[in-house]
């Protein structure tokens, strides 16, 4: 009898795990699909800044290298942008030959204006200095910011140290100097005493300086 029940719970077994193996099903796969959406970044316009032309004194004097624009209203083919040669002149359509080295920019609008008369009515000119190559000055040593910086007003020894951006701590304040080629072509050392001016005392050696001035602080 017990051998009998044996063999039926044996049997009932193997039945149940076949039965089990038949009732399970194969899974489901679900395929998800990622759709990528392209986003295409607008293109940004480029910006092109020319650059601005120098905001000259009256005084000042067109010299060699310098480039000016010299504008005609409603004359295109007159208006040019032109560099002054190394003999001062420059060339413009109907004017021709004109010196423009050694004159103010105003002086060079009424001489173009003049010449234009011929040509054109009421002609109205202007003359801008778009790149200034012929008047600089140097400051070197113990400043901020030493090189060369263009020189378009009138500007003293203490306006140059102060674009400079001031002294370097340890600066020599007191033994500052100016050199200056004289039209003889020598060079003269002109002593600048920063103590002292800003106190109020010899304030002539705060000079203007000029074209390939050199100031140097010890």
């Amino acid at each position: 009898m017990n051998k009998i029940l044996r063999v039926v719970s044996v049997g009932i077994v193997v039945l149940g795990c076949a039965l089990g193996a038949l009732s399970q099903a194969d899974p489901k796969t679900e395929n998800k699909l990622t759709a990528s959406k392209s986003t295409g970044a607008a293109e940004k316009p480029i910006n092109t800044v020319l650059p601005a032309a120098f905001v000259v004194s009256e005084e000042f004097v067109i010299g060699t290298g310098d480039v000016l624009a010299v504008n005609v209203w409603k004359e295109t083919e007159v208006s040019r942008v032109v560099p002054v040669r190394s003999d001062g002149r420059i060339s413009l359509p109907l004017v021709g030959e004109l010196q423009a080295g050694g004159r103010t920019p105003k002086q060079l609008e009424s001489e173009i204006t003049t010449k234009l008369k011929d040509y054109v009515s009421e002609p109205e000119v202007t003359v801008i200095v778009q790149e200034i190559k012929s008047q600089k000055f140097n400051v070197l040593g113990m400043v901020m910011k030493p090189g060369s910086y263009v020189l378009t007003n009138p500007t003293t020894i203490l306006d140059a140290i102060a674009l400079a951006g001031g002294f370097r701590d340890f600066a020599k304040q007191k033994e500052v100097y100016v050199l200056r080629r004289t039209p003889d072509g020598k060079q003269a050392r002109l002593p600048f005493n920063y103590k002292d001016v800003v106190k109020g005392h010899n304030s002539a050696q705060n000079i203007a300086l000029q074209s390939n001035d050199t100031i140097v602080v010890p």
